[in-house]
């Protein structure tokens, strides 16, 4: 089984479904085994490096909906996050280390970079555009310091992640996250674990 999955660092909900994901991969115990591709997807590409706006300002301003109701979506799958104290920025440099951590081939490296991304922005709400506070975080999963810096500080991998971008366009991506299984079978949004794992279950039936 191979899945690809279009998210951004700065979605909530992209942070919740693939939580949700990898708990239902867990359960079925299929999780060592199933390659996990994260496709770059920007929710908002114009935003600056640097702003005073919090995220509940953004979040109520562009998507209609309070700091509680996302709170309320997180506790309900034990997942916490500070939606209050989060930086609205360009996600860009986040998503360029991710395709590095990509071209390493080391799944498990790149699972705990994602992860890391999404506690860096979620629950210690450092701006996901500070090359300072990346390096810092990507130094603490293994990663060398001035290999995170060489390509921070240059646009290295910024083709690949538009790449991953004009691939969603063209698939009609209706929104994010969007979850594709062995291209073929899709989910969108942060779905309830039972529907990931549901969904799992028969495409692991038919792949038998």
């Amino acid at each position: 089984m191979e899945i690809q999955y279009w998210a951004d660092i700065a979605c909530p909900y992209c942070y919740m479904g693939i939580t949700q994901l990898q708990r239902a991969l867990k359960e079925l115990k299929i999780a060592d085994q199933t390659p996990l591709k994260f496709m770059s997807f920007q929710l908002d590409p114009t935003l600056p490096t640097t702003t005073d706006l919090s995220m509940t300002e953004y979040y109520a301003k562009t998507h209609q909906l309070t700091k509680q109701e996302i709170d309320q979506l997180a506790a309900d799958i034990d997942l916490p996050i500070k939606m209050e104290n989060a930086i609205p920025v360009n996600t860009l440099a986040a998503h360029r280390l991710i395709k590095y951590i990509e071209s390493l081939n080391d799944q498990a490296l790149l699972n705990k970079a994602v992860k890391r991304l999404y506690q860096l922005y979620f629950n210690d709400n450092e701006s996901i555009a500070d090359y300072e506070a990346l390096t810092v975080a990507m130094n603490e999963i293994g990663l060398p310091v001035a290999d995170v810096k060489k390509v921070l500080e240059s646009n290295q991998y910024e083709d690949e992640v538009r790449k991953n971008e004009r691939r969603a366009f063209m698939i009609g991506m209706p929104s994010a996250p969007l979850f594709v299984i062995n291209n073929k079978y899709s989910i969108t949004g942060a779905q309830p674990y039972e529907v990931f794992l549901e969904a799992l279950k028969k495409v692991k039936d038919t792949t038998k």
